[in-house]
């Protein structure tokens, strides 16, 4: 069974940052690298271009339900980088799975 682990470390996300691959939509930036464990990793990011604070939290929140949602689908070994955009926290948490579906497909995690 693959574990679910947060990622905190700013080295992580850096690392993740500058070799994994991005995808992007309006609504979501998702950076995908292989990792050498047996954990699923995810970590979620929200800048102040996406609004105040309440339009932050409501998005990294929409973004959690999303990935929750998908996560039974995904293989052991990734780690995964979840940016919010303008357009996250305007919409539903079905909206964001898909557009994650979508991404993960494209970066051939699924």
């Amino acid at each position: 069974m693959t574990e679910i682990v947060k990622i905190k470390e700013n080295r992580d996300f850096k690392r993740i940052y500058n070799k994994g691959k991005s995808f992007v939509s309006p609504v979501l930036v998702t950076y995908v690298l292989k990792n050498r464990t047996k954990n699923v990793r995810y970590g979620i990011t929200t800048s102040k271009k996406t609004g105040n604070a309440v339009q932050r939290n409501r998005s990294r929140r929409i973004i959690r339900a999303a990935f929750a949602e998908i996560s039974g689908e995904i293989p052991q070994g990734y780690d995964f980088i979840f940016v919010a955009r303008g357009l996250t926290s305007a919409k539903k948490s079905t909206d964001i799975v898909d557009c994650m579906h979508k991404q993960l497909k494209r970066a051939g995690v699924l």
